[in-house]
């Protein structure tokens, strides 16, 4: 037999022999076991028995947490759906987008029209609409969550008569939970809109962004509302229901995805032997997520555990305590099987394709049987994987109905600190608390834990490959990373809930420290040299990075007018409007402040003096001017507050309750000196940094120049004065 004949009959029998999926009602059976842990569950809390106060009905107690399930499912499956559509299938069918633009401008160059026919790949489409469809039952079950949750806190059963219509619009208007599963609703109804109108990746980057929006309100209800240590409650479920989404959605998109991918791997197999490399792709983008998730949803369900459980008996004899147990057994259990994915199925998928490539090329015959073997496995493991969360998303939803072992309760004798902050007050503030008092903001841990570990891992890699790195910017980096840690968990975070000086350093440092060892770490470039590009026509980080690079947005945020205006402006816009008022009494607007304190700062700084790419960057002398013009303003504010006579905040900073020696007045004066002083300096550094590179940037130039120079024999210099001869000559009248 020849090679191509053996090639071609190789090719045959593997189309015979297609790659292997599951079926739509496997999937079905393996999500129903969620239902049968939310019943056992049930029983076991005692959540099924009438209430001997006010009873909502059997209705309500048993169909709340079975509404919860079908909601995080179908809340994990839609974000999944359109998180898997942007980042790991090709969207379109043909050549990489770039070319199908070059092809369509020498078609129209040449006069031509359709120089390329843009056709939606299967895998895409088929993915938005398993997206689309679990989004319309996210939203359906979020309607069934928010009337179910009022019928549960009114203890009333579900009725169409106006005491029940009445009541329940004054709990959607006016009681945070109200208000919060109602913001749920509208996101779902908004996000399945646009999964079904918009179909380009860049849209739906910002489609899946709306999306993970909904986590925010769940996760600022419930036991994390009025639980011990609110913020550490709040961020670390935000950051536990985060995993669950990515995680459990994109497995569920995978499993439903099967059949298509089956026919999308048989057809590929069938005609080049490339029928195991779609599904090994899939896996392998997939799996990265999913460890990131797990990680996630393992850490911070440990937090929270332990906010909810004071001692070890109470996690063996309560049954708050024994499902959560049982949660972190699963847990463990799945990431036994996503480790399973990595190191054995994904690089035997891998060998499988090689395989293939190989018996095309020399005639040695692929082994269908092994490739067959490989995904009926991998896909038994994921169905086993799906029964398992589900189970887990049942217990959890049983979870939000159970009272934990430790009070939620505000004590009798709280303090006006903790009426008011939610936490007692700290001692008075000595040089040394700054740096050991410590209250962990779960989430900007989790971003400065993944920031270092991946700014590490991508210098090792680019070492590895042979390709240099500075260690000057990873110290900076790195330094910049732990002066965020400290600013959002150590002593400013705790003294800045108290005091406005305290407050006062978080926001100076936030803005103008952290940022700026940040940018001179180039973190941008560094994530350019490290990533892989991709050519399969998805989007992995490297092209969203270059695509937020090169987009307009980027080009209007990073003009050094509009860095500036937001960098200082935003100061006299939040400390003299209700938002500081805002910041200080709601969670979400305090972490929201962080965000807009350090993206300011960090995108400044950028401008000034980063060396990580840019639409467009200014010239030196401008950048001193912004800086000098920067400085001007900080310091013009700063004076207005330190001699104010009236307290900003007074509601907040004069009703805290501490008797240090000092009015709250006082602080704030100081408070607007610190400003003065930690405003300043960095600015005054951003400036010498701009000037040094300037100095340097001019040497550069004239090194250039000499050089060719050298290489033109004064070529040009030469021609330059002949010109200044022939015009002398011109105007010479003899």
């Amino acid at each position: 037999m020849t090679p191509a004949a053996g090639g071609r009959d190789a090719a045959r029998s593997t189309a015979d022999a297609p790659v292997r999926a599951v079926s739509l009602p496997a999937v079905g059976a393996a999500l129903c076991l969620g239902l049968v842990a939310v019943a056992v569950a049930g029983l076991l809390t005692g959540i099924g028995r009438p209430s001997q106060i006010a009873d909502p009905g059997v209705v309500t107690r048993w169909g709340l947490p079975v509404a919860r399930f079908i909601h995080h499912v179908a809340m994990a499956t839609a974000i999944g759906g359109v998180i898997l559509a942007v980042m790991a299938v090709p969207s379109r069918v043909g050549p990489r987008s770039r070319q199908r633009r070059a092809e369509k401008r020498r078609a129209d160059r040449a006069g031509r029209s359709g120089a390329s026919t843009v056709i939606t790949h299967p895998l895409y489409a088929c993915t938005l609409q398993i997206a689309g469809v679990a989004a319309v039952v996210w939203t359906v079950a979020a309607v069934a969550v928010l009337v179910l949750t009022y019928s549960a806190l009114a203890g009333q059963p579900l009725s169409s008569d106006d005491g029940f219509s009445a009541g329940f619009l004054g709990y959607v208007q006016s009681i945070p939970t109200g208000q919060a599963w109602m913001t749920v609703v509208l996101i779902a109804a908004v996000f399945a809109t646009l999964v079904f109108a918009v179909r380009a990746p860049a849209g739906l980057f910002f489609v899946a962004v709306l999306g993970l929006s909904g986590i925010i309100p769940m996760a600022l209800v419930g036991h994390s509302a009025s639980g011990q240590d609110h913020m550490a409650a709040v961020n670390s479920l935000a950051l536990h229901l985060l995993g669950v989404v990515v995680w459990v959605g994109g497995l569920v998109v995978l499993a439903l995805l099967s059949p298509e991918i089956r026919r999308q791997a048989t057809e590929l197999t069938a005609r080049e032997q490339g029928g195991p490399e779609i599904v090994g792709t899939l896996l392998r983008r997939y799996s990265v997520l999913a460890g990131l998730a797990i990680a996630t949803v393992a850490a911070s369900g440990i937090i929270n555990a332990d906010l909810r459980i004071a001692t070890l008996d109470q996690l063996l004899t309560t049954p708050y305590g024994i499902m959560l147990a049982l949660k972190f057994g699963a847990t463990v259990g799945l990431a036994i099987i996503g480790w399973m994915h990595r190191s054995w199925i994904i690089p035997r998928l891998a060998g499988a394709h090689e395989g293939a490539g190989a018996g095309a090329s020399s005639g040695a015959s692929p082994d269908p049987t092994r490739s067959r073997a490989v995904t009926g496995l991998l896909w038994q493991l994921i169905l086993v994987e799906i029964a398992i969360m589900s189970a887990v998303i049942g217990v959890s939803a049983v979870l939000g109905r159970t009272s934990p072992p430790v009070s939620e309760d505000q004590p009798s004798d709280a303090t006006p600190a903790r009426i008011l902050t939610g936490y007692d007050l700290p001692p008075e503030p000595t040089v040394g608390l700054w740096f050991s008092q410590w209250r962990f903001d779960w989430l900007w841990v989790a971003v400065v834990v993944f920031l270092a570990a991946w700014y590490l891992h991508s210098m090792v890699k680019l070492r590895r490959r042979g390709d240099t790195w500075s260690i000057m910017r990873a110290v900076s980096f790195l330094f910049g990373l732990t002066v965020l840690l400290w600013v959002t968990s150590g002593g400013p975070a705790i003294y800045g809930m108290v005091l406005f000086s305290g407050h006062m350093i978080q926001h100076m440092t936030l803005t103008m420290v952290a940022p700026m060892f940040l940018v001179l770490g180039s973190p941008v470039t560094l994530a350019l040299r490290s990533l892989s590009p991709r050519t399969d026509g998805t989007r992995g980080a490297r092209e969203w990075i270059l695509w937020l690079v090169h987009s307009r947005f980027s080009r209007v945020v990073t003009h050094p007018v509009v860095a500036a205006v937001n960098f200082a402006g935003s100061l006299v816009l939040f400390y003299y409007t209700p938002l500081f008022g805002l910041a200080l009494e709601y969670h979400l607007g305090h972490e929201l402040m962080n965000i807009h304190f350090l993206l300011t700062g960090y995108i400044f700084a950028l401008v000034m003096v980063g060396h990580d790419p840019l639409p467009k960057r200014p010239a030196h002398a401008i950048r001193l001017v912004i800086l000098l013009a920067t400085m001007a303003f900080h310091a013009f504010i700063a004076v207005a507050l330190s001699g104010a006579e009236s307290l900003i905040q007074a509601s907040w900073f004069g009703n805290i309750g501490h008797d240090w020696g000092f009015s709250a007045l006082d602080d704030q004066q100081r408070g607007g000196e610190l400003m003065w002083g930690l405003g300043e300096i960095p600015t005054m550094l951003l400036a010498v940094i701009a000037a040094v590179q300037w100095s340097r940037e001019d040497r550069r130039e004239m090194v250039r120049e000499d050089r060719e120079a050298d290489r033109t024999g004064d070529a040009g210099l030469h021609e330059y004065n002949e010109m200044f001869a022939r015009m002398a000559e011109r105007d010479d009248p003899r």
